[in-house]
């Protein structure tokens, strides 16, 4: 679920970050800047692990800051292909079942990636899994093991209109913001799978 990912950028210090020692003003830096962000094709970043190398930092004529060229590895949320998670149930629609872990809400198991001969029931907004004559709710909140099925990386960064008198220019509308930059497409059509009540 978690993995390590090299990364090389170059670091800005403000100012007011001098009086810190230079590991903890990077560190600081590096998390502000992708925590919780979105890498195309490598996963959601989620903290520092470690430095491993630092230039000496130099500073940029007119701003005094000083920036820095690190080599750093990130932990990275990117669960393998067949790998299995537990969350629990945000939501549920006709179309399937939302998942959240908590930390990450973009996980979809499609209705027909759910038990066999499950049901929605639109009196109670829920699906149901209709197993032998028992009825299964798949109430919100409850806990749920789910297998990784696919992944899908969206890139939401502006797209560049053709110049415009020598100049480009943003095209903010071009990629929808509505869309998760990166998501899960995950089943419980199996032994095992499913929320954790119905295994005991």
């Amino acid at each position: 679920m978690f993995n390590l990912a090299e990364i090389k950028d170059t670091i800005k210090i403000e100012p007011s970050g001098f009086r810190k020692k230079k590991s903890q003003a990077i560190t600081d830096e590096i998390n502000r800047k992708y925590a919780n962000k979105v890498l195309q094709d490598v996963g959601l970043c989620i903290a520092m692990y470690d430095i491993l190398h630092a230039s000496e930092g130099f500073i940029h004529h007119g701003d005094g800051c000083s920036y820095v060229t690190v080599h750093f590895r990130m932990i990275i949320f990117r669960p393998f292909i067949g790998e299995i998670l537990t969350g629990k149930i945000r939501s549920c629609n006709p179309e399937g079942v939302r998942v959240s872990l908590g930390f990450f809400d973009d996980i979809f198991i499609p209705y027909n990636y759910l038990q066999p001969q499950s049901e929605f029931s639109a009196e109670e907004q829920v699906w149901i899994w209709r197993y032998e004559e028992n009825e299964m709710f798949m109430d919100l909140d409850e806990d749920i093991r789910f297998r990784v099925e696919s992944e899908q990386f969206f890139d939401t960064s502006p797209s560049v209109r053709p110049k415009k008198e020598g100049v480009d220019t943003p095209d903010l509308s071009a990629n929808s913001s509505k869309q998760a930059p990166y998501s899960l497409v995950c089943s419980i059509n199996g032994d095992g799978l499913g929320l954790f009540s119905w295994w005991g």
